[in-house]
C-alpha cells in the first residue's frame, strides 16, 4: 500500500509540475485553456473553474492542457441552421444553443445566414419565416451549448496559432522547463534537510557486523591515508577499497583531536563480472542551505548529462530497447527505493523529473520537442505548415510512442514474472 501511495504522489507530483508550465504560460499569454487534466481516459473527477476543466483520468499514464486552436475548433454555424441565442442586457450573445432549444425558453430562435465566431464575431440571421436580416453581435466569451453541455468560443486572438511564435514557444517550452526546476528544488530540500556528501574522507553510518564494524570506525571518523599514503577525499577512498577485495589495508583515522591507525579487509562483493571490495561504511553527510543552493543546481546538471549519455548510447545501439523501462517497471522499481527511505524516495522522484522534462524535449513527434520543431521551420520558411499536416504527424508519432510503450512494458512484465 505504501508502493502504491508513493506512486501515485510521484507521479502526480512530475505530470502536475510539468502540465502546470504548459498551462501558466497559457494563461499569462492570453490563450484560452480549455481543460488542465492529470491522465487520459475516462474522467473519475472534474470540475469547472473559470474557463477551464480541471480533470483527473483514469489512466496514469502522462496528462495534458488542452489549448483552444490547437485542436480544430468545434463550432461551426452553417447557413440554414436553426439555432437558439440567449442575449446580455447589452445584446450580445452570450450562449449559441444547438439543439434541445426547447428546454431554453429565453431563448430567440434564429435560422443562420452566415456567421463568423472567429474574427469579427457576429450572426447574421432571421427570425423563423421572416425575411428581415438581422444582425448579433456575440461575446467574447459566449458558449457553444450542444446537449446542454457548454464549450466556450474561442476567439482567434485567444488561440494558440494567434500567438507570436515567442509565446508559442514559451508555452511549449514550459512544461518540459518546470521539471528541471522541479528537480533543482527536491535537490535543495535533499540538501538541506539530509544533507550534501562530504568531499573529504568523512564516515557517515557504520553498519553493523561490517569489517568497518569489527575495526572499531565510528560515525564522523575521518580517513586521512591509507597504507600510509595520504589520501585526498572520499572518491579516493572508496577507489582504494574497493581495488582491494579480502586484503588487509592500515587507514589512518583521524577521530576528534586525536589519530590511530587500524587494519581492515574489505568484503569481497560480486558486481557483474567485477569482485568489488566494500568495509559497510556510508558516505559523511552535512546540511546546509547555503550549499544546498549549488548542490541542487550541480545534481540537475549531473543526472541531465546522464540521462543524455544514455540517450546517446540508445541511439547509437549500445543499448537496446529491451533495456527501456515503462510504467510497470517505475513501479518496480519505486518500490524498491520507498524501502530505501524517505530521501531516496525523493532523489528517485527527482530523477525521473529531470528524465521527463529531457524526454519532453527531444525532436520527436507529439512530444513538446517535436511541437517546437514546428515553430522552428515555421521561423525558418516565414510560415506556419498547415494545421492538417502538422497534426497527422503528431497523431502518427503519438501512435508510435504508445507501440513503444506496450513494448516496454511487455518487457517489464517478462522481467518481472518470467
Amino acid at each position: 500500500m505504501n508502493t502504491i501511495i508513493a506512486f501515485i504522489l510521484m507521479f502526480g507530483l512530475l505530470v502536475f509540475v510539468h502540465e502546470f508550465g504548459h498551462f501558466i504560460v497559457a494563461k499569462k499569454t492570453g490563450m484560452l485553456v480549455r481543460e488542465f487534466a492529470i491522465g487520459f481516459g475516462p474522467k473519475i473527477f472534474s470540475i469547472k473553474k473559470g474557463e477551464t476543466l480541471y480533470t483527473i483520468r483514469i489512466l496514469p499514464m502522462g496528462g495534458y492542457v488542452r489549448v483552444a486552436g490547437e485542436d480544430p475548433e468545434i463550432i461551426d454555424l452553417k447557413p440554414g441552421q436553426h439555432i437558439g441565442l440567449i442575449l446580455n442586457e447589452q445584446q450580445a450573445v452570450t450562449d449559441i444553443i444547438i439543439n434541445h432549444k426547447e428546454k431554453y425558453p429565453n431563448a430567440e430562435v434564429i435560422e443562420v445566414l452566415d456567421a463568423d465566431l472567429d474574427h469579427k464575431l457576429y450572426i447574421n440571421a432571421s427570425r423563423i419565416g421572416e425575411e428581415e436580416t438581422l444582425h448579433y453581435r456575440v461575446a467574447e466569451d459566449a458558449n457553444y451549448v450542444m446537449n446542454e453541455t457548454k464549450t466556450q468560443i474561442a476567439p482567434y486572438s485567444r488561440q494558440f496559432a494567434s500567438k507570436s511564435k515567442t509565446k508559442r514557444f514559451l508555452q511549449l517550452f514550459a512544461g518540459p522547463f518546470m521539471n528541471f526546476v522541479l528537480t533543482a528544488v527536491l535537490f535543495f530540500m535533499i540538501g538541506a534537510f539530509n544533507g550534501i556528501p562530504v568531499e573529504d574522507a568523512i564516515l557517515g553510518e557504520v553498519l553493523d557486523d561490517t569489517p568497518a564494524d569489527a575495526a572499531g570506525l565510528m560515525a564522523n571518523d575521518e580517513i586521512t591515508a591509507i597504507n600510509n599514503e595520504a589520501i585526498t577525499g572520499w572518491i579516493e577512498f572508496q577507489t582504494i577499497i574497493a581495488e582491494r577485495p579480502g586484503e588487509e589495508v592500515q587507514l589512518t583515522v583521524k577521530r576528534e583531536d586525536r589519530s590511530f591507525d587500524t587494519a581492515v579487509t574489505p568484503d569481497v562483493s560480486q558486481v557483474e563480472d567485477l569482485e568489488i571490495g566494500r568495509i559497510g561504511v556510508m558516505r559523511g553527510m552535512e546540511t546546509s542551505i547555503l550549499k544546498a543552493i549549488p548542490y541542487s543546481f550541480e545534481e540537475t546538471y549531473r543526472w541531465s548529462k546522464l540521462i543524455l549519455v544514455n540517450l546517446g548510447m540508445l541511439i547509437t545501439g549500445q543499448f537496446s530497447v529491451d533495456m527501456l523501462s515503462g510504467p510497470v517497471g517505475i513501479y518496480d522499481f519505486t518500490d524498491q527505493v520507498v524501502q530505501t527511505g524517505f530521501w531516496n524516495f525523493m532523489q528517485w522522484t527527482a530523477a525521473l523529473s529531470v528524465n521527463l522534462g529531457i524526454i519532453n524535449l527531444m525532436p520527436l513527434p507529439a512530444l513538446d520537442g517535436g511541437r517546437l520543431i514546428f515553430i522552428g521551420l515555421e521561423a525558418v520558411r516565414g510560415k506556419p505548415i498547415s494545421q492538417e499536416k502538422e497534426g497527422l504527424v503528431h497523431f502518427v508519432g503519438f501512435a508510435l510512442l504508445m507501440l513503444l510503450m506496450i513494448i516496454v512494458t511487455w518487457n517489464d512484465l517478462q522481467r518481472l514474472f518470467f
